[in-house]
């Protein structure tokens, strides 16, 4: 069942970072194409995650998953 939790806590890391792309480039084909830097920080960020072992996104669902194995920052 844990397992089950972590396969969709990270599906919906991905489907919000998906989001957040696709917004960006919509945005930017719309609007104006400074709207790509936000993809470009979305990206930076999901590079050093890694690194830091922080995300925003897997914080935010950390705290709307509380009762979920953590993915990220440290176990």
């Amino acid at each position: 069942m844990e397992t089950n939790r972590t396969h969709i806590k990270i599906r919906l890391h991905d489907a919000i970072v998906g989001a957040l792309y696709g917004v960006s480039v919509i945005l930017a084909f719309t609007l104006n194409i400074q709207w790509l830097y936000m993809a470009a920080a979305v990206a930076i960020l999901q590079l050093i995650s890694p690194v830091t072992k922080f995300c925003p996104v897997y914080f935010i669902l950390k705290k709307l998953m509380p009762d979920s194995e953590p993915i990220q920052n440290g176990k």
